[in-house]
C-alpha cells in the first residue's frame, strides 16, 4: 500500500472518529453515570477494583464546589472493603471524581492540560453536572496510600484533591 493511501485512510478514520470522545469539560461529559443493570469490571488496579453496590460496607458523602476542594481532603478505610461514594457538586462548573494514584492522577491531570477535549469513563471515575450527585462503588483491595482528584483542567493543580488511607488487613 503506497504511503499517501496510508495516510489518506487514516485522516478518514480520524474523520469518522465519534464526537462522543470530545467532551471532557462541558455538560454532556456528565453522562457516564454507571446503569443499574451494567456488569462491574473485573478490571484491576493498584487502588483496587470496581465494587459491587449490593456490596457496600458504607457509603461516604463527599462534596466539591467551585472553590476548587473537596468537603473531605482524606478518607480511611479497610482493605478488602467496598465503599459507595456519593458525590454531590454544589457549584457551577463541571466537576470529577478520579481514583488512582499520585503518578496516574498528575499524568492524567497533564493530559487534561494538553487535551481538554479527551474523553474518560473508566469506572474509578465520576462526572458531577452542578447541581447533581453522583454514586460510584469501590473495593480497596490493597493497603496503602491512593488518591482522589478533579482532572478538569487547571482543578487538580488548583488544590481539588484528597487521599484514602486503605489499613491493611493484620
Amino acid at each position: 500500500m503506497e504511503p499517501s493511501f496510508k495516510l489518506m485512510l487514516m485522516l478518514a478514520a480520524l474523520i469518522a472518529a465519534p464526537t462522543t470522545a470530545i467532551a471532557h469539560g462541558s455538560e454532556s461529559h456528565a453522562g457516564h453515570a454507571k446503569s443499574s443493570n451494567a456488569a462491574i469490571s473485573a478490571d484491576e488496579h493498584a487502588f483496587g477494583v470496581e465494587g459491587d453496590p449490593k456490596k457496600a460496607a458504607q457509603t461516604i458523602s463527599i462534596s466539591m464546589d467551585d472553590s476548587m476542594h473537596y468537603s473531605r481532603s482524606e478518607i480511611r478505610v479497610k482493605q478488602g472493603e467496598t465503599v459507595t461514594f456519593a458525590i454531590s457538586n454544589k457549584g457551577k462548573l463541571m466537576h470529577e471524581l478520579v481514583l488512582g494514584t499520585e503518578a496516574q492522577l498528575q499524568e492524567h491531570a497533564e493530559l487534561m492540560r494538553k487535551n481538554p477535549g479527551m474523553s474518560h469513563g473508566e469506572p474509578y471515575m465520576v462526572h458531577v453536572k452542578p447541581g447533581t450527585t453522583e454514586r460510584m462503588t469501590w473495593k480497596f483491595t490493597n493497603a496503602g496510600t491512593f488518591h482522589y482528584g478533579c482532572l478538569v483542567a487547571g482543578h487538580f493543580e488548583a488544590g481539588m484533591r484528597g487521599r484514602i488511607i486503605v489499613a491493611g488487613n493484620r
